[in-house]
């Protein structure tokens, strides 16, 4: 074959479209019987070999041979997180047209800097809705990132150059006081690892105490952020929570919004995947007050229940925004006419100029489905988190914290054990439940006592499912019981 017919296309394109149908039927197939399969296949130790061993392949083996590998030794063996037996963590589990969505987006490979195509037009119109629905302004600008950790980074270095008092561009933090951020010890791990990369250091972070209920008390917030003013400190900013990654607890976000505004601090919202209750008209308001933050960044992959990855940071100040990340090169050049007119915007509104075609899962199943069907499913889900405190408590588990949204911390209990041995038992609870197949649960440690967490964030998900994992707790508890002694 000459040098110039050689490329990555294939070179029977029958043989690869047979190939291709196959694949399409695999995928539906198993999405198909999820329910039918244990939530969990952990790697044999073979095939972990095998991957992990490989030498580089310098020759090639044909579409068909690595295909057949990939049925063998990658397709069965993931975290679980599509089954409806799956409650660890927060995470996507997908749906079949956003599956297909995905392959649409990668045939166009299409370089989302902006430039003059549709794949902008449709990103725009997604960030859009979503500014509606969140109940932010006109003006509003938006990017479509990897996950909410960027999405929150990328807002809170919006915040440091506005509210810096300086330009944080050029000079940099040489000769600035220690500017100062608001959170909890419920906030995720992004906002440590945001100030550590910006440079800024934990030093900056100032951890509010928290209610009963694990949400910030805003008047010990307003008396920190006036003490530190007093003690040579620059407050800048302070991070709500929409949803908490241990129990779901939400920030009282007017309280904090109007602390901002008589301070002159800038209001972020984690809302990672509690600030999607905004769509629904019976739970928005759980989250009342958000639509006054400076920006707000969560998870389409998550609440929204798209494949990974996608999340969204809205910015209501839209100038702010782009002078944050602004920046020119000739071949960038914006002009009037052919690919450039209308420029890259959306590489002025983040670190990355490089980003794929997110936004058309999200369009295209949110117009197949509409955002009521959406909004159904995520308050079916909160419904359910009240059904599984339920069932838990009847069999005689303890819940060891509120239920406010989608998240349910429980424990297996047995009289005349003490703290340190109820904590090995549950831990061995959860390793069992995972490693049979029977349930993915997550844990956390609440005042001391280790517990499963349960998130409830599947459309797949139904109440025998809670019902089972009720059930297979307290069965390996039972199971186990008499090896815990002091």
């Amino acid at each position: 074959m000459a040098d110039e017919q050689v490329s990555l296309d294939p070179e029977d394109w029958d043989k690869f479209r047979t190939l291709a149908h196959r694949m399409v039927d695999d995928a539906l197939n198993e999405i198909r019987t999820i329910r039918e399969k244990s939530v969990y296949v952990m790697p044999p130790t073979e095939i972990k070999r095998r991957l992990l061993d490989e030498p580089v392949p310098m020759e090639g083996q044909g579409e068909d041979a690595v295909y057949d590998q990939f049925l063998h030794d990658v397709f069965p063996y993931r975290n679980g997180n599509i089954s409806p037996h799956f409650y660890g963590w927060v995470m996507g589990n997908g749906f079949p047209l956003a599956a297909m969505s995905d392959m649409l987006a990668a045939t166009m490979d299409p370089h989302m800097a902006g430039l003059n195509q549709s794949p902008r037009f449709v990103e725009e119109k997604v960030i859009d809705w979503f500014r509606e629905l969140m109940g932010f302004p006109v003006g509003t600008t938006g990017l479509l990132l990897s996950g909410g950790s960027m999405a929150n980074m990328t807002g809170l270095a919006v915040a440091r150059y506005v509210k810096a008092g300086y330009d944080i561009k050029s000079e940099g933090l040489w000769n600035s006081p220690v500017q100062t951020i608001y959170c909890t010890v419920e906030t995720h791990s992004w906002l440590k690892k945001s100030v550590e990369v910006m440079g800024m250091g934990t030093r900056c972070l100032r951890a509010v105490p928290m209610n009963s209920d694990y949400e910030m008390d805003v008047e010990a917030l307003r008396k920190m952020v006036r003490e530190d003013r007093a003690n040579g400190m620059h407050p800048i900013a302070v991070i709500g929570t929409a949803g908490t990654v241990n129990t779901g607890a939400t920030d009282d976000l007017n309280a904090i919004a109007d602390v901002c505004k008589e301070e002159n601090l800038w209001f972020h919202v984690d809302g990672a995947f509690g600030a999607l209750v905004a769509i629904s008209q019976k739970l928005k308001h759980i989250v009342r007050g958000m639509e006054r933050a400076d920006s707000v960044g969560f998870d389409l992959h998550k609440w929204m229940y798209l494949p990974f990855e996608c999340a969204c940071l809205l910015v209501r100040d839209g100038e702010a925004h782009d002078k944050t990340f602004v920046n020119t090169a000739t071949y960038l050049q914006v002009f009037d006419r052919g690919v450039m007119a209308g420029g890259t915007p959306f590489s002025g509104r983040g670190l990355e100029l490089t980003r794929g075609f997110k936004a058309l899962k999200a369009w295209m199943s949110l117009k197949a489905y509409g955002f009521d069907r959406f909004a159904h499913l995520i308050e079916r889900n909160v419904a359910q988190a009240q059904e599984l405190k339920s069932f838990a408590q009847a069999a005689g588990l303890e819940v060891v914290a509120p239920v406010p949204l989608n998240i349910v911390c429980f424990r297996f209990v047995a009289s005349g054990k003490s703290l340190e041995e109820l904590n090995e038992l549950n831990q061995e609870i959860l390793y069992l439940l995972q490693e049979r197949g029977l349930a993915v649960p997550s844990s956390t440690i609440i005042d001391g006592k280790f517990c499963l967490r349960a998130a409830i964030v599947n459309h797949r998900t139904r109440s025998e499912d809670l019902q089972r994992l009720v059930t297979s707790v307290n069965e390996i508890g039972r199971e186990l019981e008499s090896t815990y002694k002091k």
